[in-house]
């Protein structure tokens, strides 16, 4: 089976590809598509509340399918039924940012630090959301872009609605995701438009890119690998302006 694709109102829009076409193509490693020498990758698998991570330089030449997986894009799945975290009641396959060897810390008043992600959400868990792209501080997500349906939302602390993007997404649209985030402010873009102002100042703060799906086997069935959140990342860049 191929991905079809084909260009709407300006937009690319494409078909999510199942596991097992994507296992037949001739696909490359994710680290030969996205620049992955500032991150730690966390997948939904591993044991209970100990979910398998991989940092460079192990992430380089790393891939597993279908959680992780590089194509055109990077193909980033987590099951209802994943591992998880011990913060968290929902499993990923996610990126966390990463200074070298050093798990990344800045603050959202101190110099400029932006995201962009390049990406396409391509499937929900039942009746459930996708996180595709956040800002997390030292204990708690501090904004997200979340998909529910077909209403793309952007975060706020514990508003999961704070900000309406559009509520007309469909699985498979390409767009770009960007923070910016500085004195004391985060800026969230989507396709390069302005769609919310956050007010916040907040340190310990990172960037996080992937598939972080909102729902478990208490809350979305059926509890198995094919109830799933995923996300393909086509780019994804980070950058820090100290104003040094």
């Amino acid at each position: 089976m191929k991905t079809l694709a084909l260009l709407t109102a300006g937009m690319l829009m494409f078909t999510a590809t199942p596991a097992q076409a994507v296992s037949e193509r001739s696909c490359g490693k994710p680290a030969d598509v996205l620049n992955l020498a500032n991150w730690k990758l966390t997948l939904p698998t591993g044991s209970d509340g100990h979910p398998t991570e991989i940092k460079q330089p192990q992430l380089a030449g790393y891939s597993v399918d279908p959680w992780f997986v590089g194509c055109d894009g990077v193909q980033f799945r987590a099951a209802v039924n994943g591992v998880t975290t011990s913060g968290s009641s929902y499993p990923r396959s996610e990126l966390r940012e990463m200074n070298g060897s050093n798990e990344a810390s800045w603050s959202t008043t101190s110099g400029v630090s932006t995201m962009e992600i390049d990406e396409a959400i391509t499937h929900l868990p039942a009746g459930k959301g996708v996180v595709a792209g956040q800002i997390h501080d030292k204990s708690d997500d501090v904004t997200v872009f979340r998909l529910e349906g077909s209403k793309l939302y952007v975060t706020k602390g514990d508003d999961a609605h704070y900000q309406l993007v559009t509520d007309d997404y469909r699985l498979g649209t390409r767009f770009k995701a960007r923070f910016v985030a500085g004195s004391g402010q985060i800026k969230a873009y989507y396709n390069d438009k302005l769609v919310a102002s956050i007010k916040v100042k907040s340190s310990g703060d990172y960037f996080k890119a992937g598939a972080y799906t909102q729902a478990n086997c208490d809350n979305s069935s059926p509890c198995g690998a094919g109830n799933y959140g995923e996300v393909v990342v086509h780019g994804l860049t980070v950058s820090h302006d100290t104003g040094e």
